[in-house]
């Protein structure tokens, strides 16, 4: 297997050891995204234990606005965290 489809293996593995806790495994509750966002991009985001930059974060990603998180908008969350990434490396290069 590749380094790519690896990749996405783990980023589909992750929404899904996360989703269906409180429901549904095909949505992500605002409390599984947290627990998501503080087991998985702790790295990243840094803490993930305020409430307020969580609700922006799940309000952002929730696109249709029915109060859960599909597959689709956790990978709109991936893609700008991959782009933020990518433009920090280039950056740096210069």
């Amino acid at each position: 297997m590749s380094e790519v489809q690896q990749a996405m293996v783990l980023l589909i593995s992750a929404f899904h050891r996360y989703s269906g806790k409180e429901g549904d495994n095909l949505f992500l509750s605002r409390s599984e995204l947290k627990d998501l966002l503080e087991n998985e991009l702790k790295e990243m985001l840094g803490k993930a234990n305020d409430k307020a930059a969580i609700d922006r974060i799940f309000k952002d990603l929730d696109a249709n606005k029915d109060n859960k998180v599909d597959f689709a908008e956790y990978v709109s969350l991936v893609c700008s965290l991959t782009q933020m990434c990518h433009e920090f490396f280039v950056t740096k290069k210069q």
